[in-house]
């Protein structure tokens, strides 16, 4: 559990940088929420800089963290990581922007903006950027061991989650093209080539994470999946420290294939809420495929962490051959 916690290498600076930044962006976007009272597509025009902050702190701080466990391609590792936090500070930056003038950030089509038409390509591209960042840092960990078996199975899964949940956006960007004029804060017209909603490009949004409620929204699995690295993570942290009260648990491979349950089930989720998305179909309005789906994703998740657990704790009460020590 300490080598989990304390790397033999201080954490990566840039991303530490950026991931404070993005942490104080969140308290002043919240400030915005209350004094400010003009609103962006039924919602406050500081939700999405808080949304975004909150999401790039988690993000980059576990990255930060993960780029001290390489033993080779440090070198890659630190200058990849360091291209990822200023194309996060800056796409960040562009949407604050945005969101102070009251306007829209991605998907705007308005050619009359010149502050518009110079940060649209930043917020485009830097989509781009980030995600090779990330399938680059991926790749550089997936060629090496970090660590023991429950962590490598974490950070490994949690990779392939966040590196699906990257490309979501850019999915949408090129297969939902819905032309339309909507009306800022500012009550000015505005362009907009595309939208996050699936069957309702606008929609309406659940409060705080603006999740359409009136139509499918690509933007649930893309939270759902960035963040699954900081939920297995958290698991492995936490079965570490299970691990000194149950003789079951001491056995880092009992608990590699407890992540790997977990793992199992939570790819789950991300394939039926993306399924989900994809058919038009808002998160809290699921019909009964989407419940079936569920349920056969909770049956099959749990089935194996019971075998898991009925298998590790037979083998502790198990009689000891002779001359083979004890589990302590």
């Amino acid at each position: 559990m300490t080598s989990f916690l304390t790397p033999a290498r201080p954490w990566h600076r840039p991303l530490v940088v950026c991931a404070f930044l993005m942490l104080s962006l969140v308290p002043a976007a919240g400030v915005g929420l209350v004094v400010d009272d003009r609103t962006l597509l039924d919602e406050s025009v500081w939700v999405k800089p808080l949304k975004f902050g909150f999401a790039f702190a988690l993000y980059a701080a576990t990255l930060a963290w993960l780029l001290t466990k390489l033993s080779r391609g440090r070198r890659l590792g630190w200058w990849v990581g360091t291209v990822f936090a200023l194309a996060s500070i800056i796409e960040v930056a562009a949407i604050t922007v945005q969101a102070a003038r009251g306007t829209i950030s991605h998907f705007n089509a308005n050619q009359n903006d010149p502050v518009t038409l110079a940060l649209v390509p930043i917020l485009t591209y830097g989509v781009m950027i980030i995600l090779i960042a990330q399938l680059i840092i991926a790749i550089v960990v997936l060629i090496q061991r970090t660590g023991g078996p429950a962590l490598n199975r974490a950070i490994r899964a949690g990779l392939g989650l966040a590196t699906f949940g990257m490309l979501v956006p850019i999915y949408w960007m090129v297969a939902e093209i819905h032309p339309r004029t909507v009306t800022d804060a500012n009550g000015e017209p505005v362009q907009m080539y595309q939208g996050h909603g699936i069957g309702d490009p606008d929609g309406h949004g659940m409060p705080l994470t603006g999740w359409s409620v009136t139509g499918g929204d690509f933007r649930v699995p893309h939270f759902f999946a960035l963040h699954g690295i900081q939920v297995l993570l958290l698991l492995t942290a936490a079965l570490a420290v299970l691990a000194g009260r149950h003789a079951w648990l001491r056995d880092e491979k009992v608990r590699a294939r407890l992540v790997g349950t977990a793992a199992l089930g939570y790819s789950g989720l991300v394939a039926i809420v993306t399924w989900q998305a994809g058919r038009g179909q808002s998160l809290i309005h699921p019909d009964m495929a989407t419940l079936t789906a569920a349920g056969a994703v909770l049956l099959v998740t749990a089935t194996a962490t019971t075998w898991v657990i009925v298998t590790a704790k037979r083998a502790i009460t198990a009689p000891i051959p002779a001359g083979q020590p004890a589990v302590p």
